[in-house]
Formats: C-alpha cells, sequence, structure tokens
C-alpha cells in the first residue's frame, strides 16, 4: 500500500461495515502496472470520490469493483463477501457510465424497468418501482418519452433511476455529469448529492473535476499514478495537503521548494519563509512550502503575518474576486485571491506595475517534505 495519510481507510465511527473493501489491489496491463497494491475502504452510506488526473488508475479501480476487468492481484470485497471472481452481474453494485447507455428504442419507463425484466420480476412490482423511482429523479411526467426527447441532464436522470432501481448496496459512477455543460453540471452535482442522502446507498463517484469532488463528497482519494496520494475529507484535503501533487491537484497552490535551516525555509536568497515549531526538520533538508492564494492578503496587514514585499504584475477579474500575479523575488511570482467587497470600488483594486505588501499567517504556511 502506497499512501501519505493516515485517513486511507473509512472512519472509526463506521468501521464496522464497509460497503467496500480493497485489499492489495494491482492491475498491470502489459509492462504498465495501472493500479499499484491499493487498499481502501469505503464506508457503508458514503459519498466517496476517487480523483485524479487522466490514466492515473480511477476509472481501472472503479471497473476491477465492478467486475469488468479483473485484477492482476489483490482483493475486492463487497459488504464483506470476497467478490474477486464474482461475476459483474451477480455483484451487488451497478454502474452509471458518462455515455449512460440507454436504449434509444425504448421510452424512459422501459428503460428504467429494463433490468427487473431481465430478473423476471412480475409486472406489479416493476410498474410500482419505475414509478418510484422516477419520482426520486423528478421525470415521472417524461416516463413515456424516448431518449432522443430528453435534455443531457435528463438522459443522465434516467440512467441513475435505472442503476437505482435494482437497489444495489454501491453504486459506481464513471464520470457520469463529464458530458454536461458547465450551469447543468452544478446544477446535477447538488441533485446527485440529495439523491444519494435520500436512498442512502453508497456513491462511488469517479472524476478528474476537483470541484466536483470536493461539493459531493464526504470523503476524496487523490490518484496519481496507481497510487493513493491522499484520502480525507475534502476541507481536510484542502487544508491540509500532503504531497506536493494533492496541493497543485486540489484548488491552487503556491508552491515553492527551497531548503530548511534555522526555522525557515530559504526559497532564494530574497525569499525566506517562516515556519511554526514543531515540523521535526534538520538543516538543509530540501522541502516545500505551498499557500493557498485566498490566504494571502493584499491589504489590512497584522504584525502576526509573514509580510513580503512586491510588485503586481496582472490582475484579471473574476466578478466576485479578483485574482493577482505578484512578483516577490526573481522567477517567485505568487498568486493572490482578493475578495470584490461591496464597499470596494473599481478604483480599490491593484493594477500592474504597483507595489504592494503581501502578508499571510504562519498557520497558513503548508510544509510539504
Amino acid at each position: 500500500m502506497t499512501t501519505t495519510d493516515t485517513q486511507l481507510t473509512h472512519d472509526p465511527a463506521t468501521a464496522e461495515s464497509p460497503a467496500v473493501s480493497l485489499r492489495a489491489l494491482t492491475k498491470v496491463f502489459g509492462k504498465e502496472t495501472v493500479v499499484d497494491d491499493l487498499d481502501l475502504d469505503i464506508a457503508s452510506g458514503e459519498f466517496f470520490s476517487l480523483l485524479g488526473p487522466s490514466g492515473c488508475g480511477k476509472t481501472t479501480t472503479l471497473r476491477m469493483i465492478a467486475g469488468f476487468t479483473d485484477p492482476t492481484s489483490g482483493t475486492v470485497m463487497v459488504g464483506g463477501e470476497d467478490v474477486t471472481s464474482t461475476p459483474p452481474q451477480k455483484r451487488d453494485v451497478n454502474t452509471v457510465f458518462q455515455s449512460y447507455a440507454l436504449f434509444e428504442h425504448l421510452d424512459v419507463r422501459r428503460n428504467v424497468g429494463f433490468g427487473l425484466r431481465r430478473k423476471g420480476i412480475d409486472r406489479r412490482t416493476i410498474d410500482q418501482r419505475v414509478g418510484e423511482a422516477l419520482e426520486l429523479v423528478q421525470l415521472a411526467d417524461r416516463a413515456d418519452d424516448r431518449p432522443a426527447q430528453l435534455s443531457g441532464g435528463q438522459r443522465q436522470r434516467v440512467a441513475l433511476a435505472r442503476a437505482l432501481i435494482n437497489r444495489p448496496q454501491v453504486l459506481l459512477l464513471d464520470e457520469p455529469l463529464a458530458a454536461l455543460d458547465l450551469k447543468l453540471r452544478r446544477a446535477m452535482q447538488l441533485e446527485l448529492k440529495s439523491i444519494q442522502r435520500e436512498v442512502g446507498i453508497t456513491f462511488l463517484f469517479v472524476t478528474h473535476d476537483q470541484d466536483e469532488a470536493l461539493s459531493m463528497s464526504d470523503r476524496i482519494a487523490i490518484m496519481n499514478g496507481g497510487v493513493i496520494e491522499q484520502c480525507g475529507t475534502p476541507e481536510h484535503i484542502y487544508e491540509n495537503p500532503t504531497s506536493v501533487f494533492a496541493a497543485g491537484f486540489i484548488g491552487t497552490s503556491n508552491l515553492m521548494p527551497g531548503t530548511y535551516g534555522d526555522g525557515v525555509v530559504q526559497v532564494c536568497p530574497e525569499l525566506r519563509v517562516p515556519l511554526l515549531a514543531g515540523h521535526g526538520l534538520t538543516g538543509g533538508e530540501q522541502v516545500s512550502v505551498a499557500i493557498r492564494p485566498e490566504k494571502i492578503w493584499l491589504s489590512e496587514l497584522t504584525p502576526a503575518m509573514v509580510q513580503v514585499p512586491g510588485t503586481v504584475v496582472a490582475s484579471t477579474y473574476h466578478g466576485a474576486t479578483t485574482q493577482y500575479l505578484v512578483d516577490v523575488a526573481p522567477d517567485v511570482t505568487l498568486t493572490v485571491l482578493e475578495q470584490n467587497l461591496p464597499r470596494m470600488s473599481t478604483g480599490d483594486r491593484w493594477t500592474p506595475g504597483s507595489r504592494v505588501q503581501i502578508g499571510w499567517l504562519p498557520e497558513h504556511t503548508v510544509l510539504l517534505r
């Protein structure tokens, strides 16, 4: 198992019955190890996200849980049962794909009930459960429509209803919102989370979109190169990244490599970043420090802050915020994100060429080894 975070396994409060347990899970394609000795527990009822860039192993992990891909080694358990060699159709999981995979010749009602018909469930039960599923995803009034008559968001909800109607222990979602436009994707994020809370089923959500993962998840595992870099709650991962990759992939960070000595990290001759005590570093150790852009202030600085002079080299207006690029040393430019408060006018914003004093609280400096 490779990880840098003790929160890899599920929270002790829900440790009695994990919905999914992966042990030493490995997948090798040819000479490439796509998933490398992965250990992971997902608690029952969690909304859990696997987050990472293309090729990091997240979809392969999901496919091994679903049974579509056989692991090279390791174990997959669902609800305490070893399903490593169990065919996909006999696992207590369902999958929602990015393509939705709807039957275009069937109406919404028959698409949603397809799995139950294959199981030989009686017509009355099917009609009842299809009705309940369509009410859940707010599509009861579109039951007679064909998929071609629906919007992208409606098609996504049909696919979700079809997966949920079988009442699986775990629902696997492979980038199901990727094909939607930004506004609809954000609306569907809220709907998915609401539905998950209502039905109480464990959701395992695969995405490369950090905003999706942060806004929807109870916990997130960041994958990179087939291993989990960090696992924890969205707030924990964002505020306390444990690797350079995690700090750069979740949100935006000002990453600065340097050398530790005498309580500070020497980024360059002109820039020394002090650290709080208790870091356990030895002199001469090569480390990095990270500071989130929104943690840096351009005004109303206090004596308790680390303060650095700089020059604004660019500013970008984003409505609620303005992003500044500030040169603080040769080859060191920090990104600063400042709220545009109601009392501020256009003239209150800094312009390129302005000399400024920026500052941040020492506890907002994140040490990365």
